[in-house]
């Protein structure tokens, strides 16, 4: 097969305005340091108002009252403010305010830029702007972390990260009860993390369990991997596959339950041997 990596592409017209707005958007974020979630749901909301209704971006609080102005527009004016929307995390009895209260506005942000005209395609503008908030809503966030558009998380700040991460398109992360994700993990389009379960006979019987991806591991298209299951490096689980248990390392699972099929041309002798549940949980995320 072809060896074919990323191009470089030159730098765009309005090259210089991205890194302006991004600088400034940084600079925001690192003076929030009073009431944290007040002063984020703050920039959120003036950032959203700049790109969405500029018109408004100077008087939104006048705006929000004017009974002038259409109803229609007063209520998505008053919805750039994440204070003024709820997300389902927060109907968790397992969210924990104090953690997420000051993520939430950061996540709001994430998740309205994409639904933007200047959101959507625009890859390397919206590779920044995640690259930026990362940091400040997950438990840690590694080097080079790349995500596209239309990512969604249930609390975010149970989520953590190393270096050279890339998450595609519609990628969820649910880190209700944790997930790990080594060094130069790949989760493909459509895939779908999972940490907590349901009772089959109960649905508010809740179960966490920390997933972890160590380094290497490849999540492919349209694929699931379960609560509480534990990919060893480079392990990879195929396109629409369900992972249910635990993936051996260097092992290509596919289907549903996900088996492993094949070995990779590059595994170690000791690839072929599982890690006991012991070991693994003794074994520290790389730094």
């Amino acid at each position: 097969m072809p060896y074919l990596p990323l191009r470089s592409l030159p730098p765009r017209p309005s090259q210089a305005l991205s890194t302006a707005w991004i600088e400034r958007l940084a600079d925001r974020l690192a003076g929030c340091t009073g009431d944290v979630a007040a002063e984020r749901s703050k920039v959120c909301r003036e950032t959203l108002a700049e790109l969405a209704y500029p018109e408004y971006a100077a008087n939104w609080e006048t705006a929000v009252e004017d009974e002038s102005v259409p109803l229609g527009t007063r209520l998505s004016l008053a919805a750039l403010d994440p204070r003024n929307v709820t997300l389902e995390p927060e109907y968790y009895s397992d969210c924990d305010d104090t953690r997420f209260q000051p993520v939430k506005p950061l996540l709001w942000l994430w998740y309205s830029f994409d639904r933007l005209p200047i959101g959507g395609q625009n890859v390397d503008l919206g590779v920044q702007l995640r690259r930026l908030l990362a940091p400040y809503i997950f438990k840690r966030c590694g080097a080079n972390f790349k995500a596209f558009q239309h990512v969604e998380f249930s609390f975010g700040y149970n989520l953590e990260v190393g270096d050279d991460v890339v998450v595609h398109r519609h990628v969820l992360l649910d880190d209700r009860g944790g997930i790990r994700l080594g060094n130069k993990v790949s989760i493909s389009d459509y895939a779908n993390i999972y940490s907590h379960t349901h009772s089959i006979v109960e649905q508010a019987d809740v179960t966490n369990a920390l997933t972890v991806l160590e380094d290497g591991v490849r999540v492919t298209y349209h694929a699931t991997v379960l609560a509480g299951v534990h990919v060893n490096e480079q392990g990879m689980v195929g396109a629409l596959a369900v992972a249910t248990k635990d993936v051996r390392p260097y092992h290509v699972y596919v289907g549903i339950p996900a088996k492993s099929v094949r070995v990779k041309p590059n595994a170690p002798e000791p690839a072929t041997i599982l890690r006991t549940a012991e070991n693994r949980l003794a074994r520290p995320m790389p730094e």
